[in-house]
């Protein structure tokens, strides 16, 4: 699933079993058996070899008090003496002492192609402090991600270039234009990695957390996964239950093999039609000082008529539909961009079109994560499972669709679409799943109304990994939910990190406030 700032065939799938292994370790049959014997050969050497903690890259803009350093994981783990790559791993020691610690706090922020190198920095926040006093805080950036082993599809500046159309109803030509341009990103990937693109998995990010674990020096993994992160910690206490001490899953990926990606990002479309309409509700609600409209369909006629004037005069020559729907998207992800969103929306319609152009336009200096970031979103996804290959199958499912969903419906077929052309083998996907007993209570967090990670993919995740509970945030749609103000949540949340303490059942939590709009006079 795609994290904004930072997110299969039609027919069903027949998996492999998983059975039991050596090492701690499930696996399927065949080629995977080798593979497993591979982490369990990389968690041995990491283990050995520690992590040598010192200042963080230069370009991270990091301060003293966060530590890196590096973990080797192989390329394949079907072949552990080929070659390896390093992953870049940040620490900050437990505050409260040796005496209270319980170990390492592991987080992954999702994606894929997300990093949580900063991530430790959050145990200064009020949310945060008792759990960074009892864990080593540990972020790190993922395979292909940032300066672990950096995956790219074409250069920065091409993938930054704008003003870019996205229209909301793409002609035959505008189709075929978006055809060239996903055949020609699939063909940049495999000329930039080559042979390694293939290592590009879901299955091998559990793998090198696998190792990370084993590096830190921890009998058992402290995790918490948010969205995309949530499928790979699933994956992982399915391929190593006894490795798992406590784990928080929060905005649940739907792990069925069946949704892995192709259906999954259909239901995310579908999904984001209705959160789109409570932002809209909401800056009609807040027509007092927005003055678009009392309405969610005046709104949304105020929203088309700006999509469709950026088309032939783009804001300060950088802001088109295609960076304009990307701001709103964002609004449809997290509620904290309500009202600068509505507030840009708002001055553009009075003539003032400065919040637009401050708020949207394309800015270099992140032009190089951020083609980072897609290009390992790009790469996991369409690793990971098969996807359509007839352009006819997918013109054919997002125009049905977007009969229903017209706001994200196109905008993500054109993302993923590279998949239809991949050059790289497809898996199939990981199985999730454990038994009674095989792992320790997971805490399943989840927002009712999110559309990134729709709410009935955590009901899913808490039926295949037996004994989850699950805490849900109802009436919100904000992707992300704990450690982010609810108080209710958080409690939750840190009661379950610091003592392993869960609900006695489902938990259900109030929404959080609403935005505070902001006046324009």
């Amino acid at each position: 699933m795609r994290a904004v700032p930072l997110y299969v065939t039609l027919g069903s799938l027949v998996l492999s079993a998983l059975t039991a292994a050596p090492a701690t370790a499930r696996d399927e049959p065949g080629a995977a058996s080798a593979e497993a014997r591979g982490t369990a050969v990389a968690a041995a050497r990491a283990a050995a070899a520690g992590v040598s903690f010192g200042a963080c890259p230069e370009e991270e803009q990091l301060p003293d008090s966060l530590k890196c350093g590096t973990v080797t994981v192989p390329l394949d783990y079907a072949r552990p003496d080929g070659r390896t790559i390093e992953l870049t791993v940040s620490r900050s020691l437990a505050t409260g002492g040796p005496a209270g610690r319980q170990g390492s706090f592991v987080y992954n922020p999702g994606g894929p192609g997300a990093s949580s190198i900063t991530f430790p920095l959050m145990g200064e926040m009020s949310e945060w402090k008792e759990v960074a006093a009892a864990y080593d805080m540990v972020g790190y950036a993922p395979r292909g991600v940032g300066d672990s082993a950096p995956l790219s599809c074409q250069s920065p500046a091409a993938f930054a270039k704008s003003p870019t159309d996205s229209p909301a109803h793409p002609t035959a030509a505008y189709k075929e234009q978006r055809v060239a341009e996903a055949r020609a990103y699939a063909r940049g990937c495999e000329r930039n990695a080559g042979e390694a693109l293939r290592h590009y998995t879901s299955l091998n990010n559990a793998r090198d957390l696998e190792v990370l674990r084993a590096a830190l020096g921890d009998e058992q993994l402290t995790f918490m996964g948010a969205s995309y992160g949530t499928y790979l910690g699933s994956l992982y206490a399915t391929l190593f239950p006894s490795r798992v001490r406590r784990m928080v899953l929060d905005s649940a990926v739907d792990p069925d093999p069946e949704k892995i990606w192709y259906r999954s990002n259909l239901d995310q479309s579908l999904a984001f039609e209705s959160r789109w309409e409570d932002f809209r509700r909401w800056v009609a609600k807040h027509d007092d000082v927005y003055r678009l409209g009392t309405t969610p369909e005046a709104v949304q006629r105020h929203y088309d008529d700006v999509r469709t004037a950026l088309a032939t005069d783009p804001a300060g020559g950088k802001v088109g539909p295609g960076q304009f729907h990307a701001a709103f998207l964002q609004a449809a992800y997290y509620d904290d961009y309500w009202a600068m969103r509505a507030t840009a929306l708002s001055e553009y319609v009075r003539g003032n079109p400065e919040p637009v152009i401050t708020q949207m336009s394309p800015r270099a200096v992140t032009a190089k994560g951020d083609e980072n970031a897609r290009a390992v979103y790009t790469a996991v996804e369409c690793n990971d499972a098969p996807w359509p290959e007839e352009w006819e199958v997918w013109d054919r499912d997002h125009s049905d669709l977007a009969v229903l969903a017209p706001f994200q419906t196109w905008d993500n077929a054109f993302t993923n679409l590279p998949c239809a052309f991949w050059p790289a083998p497809r898996q199939q996907p990981g199985d999730v799943s454990t038994e009674w007993g095989e792992l320790p209570p997971v805490l399943i967090l989840a927002a009712e109304r999110d559309a990134a990670t729709p709410y009935k993919g955590a009901l899913e995740l808490q039926r295949r990994l037996r004994g989850a509970v699950l805490v849900t945030e109802r009436d919100a749609g904000t992707h992300g939910v704990g450690g982010f103000g609810n108080a209710c949540v958080d409690d939750h949340m840190r009661r379950y990190l610091l003592t392993g303490e869960t609900p006695m059942g489902d938990a259900e939590c109030a929404p959080r406030a609403e935005p505070n709009p902001v006046s324009l006079d």
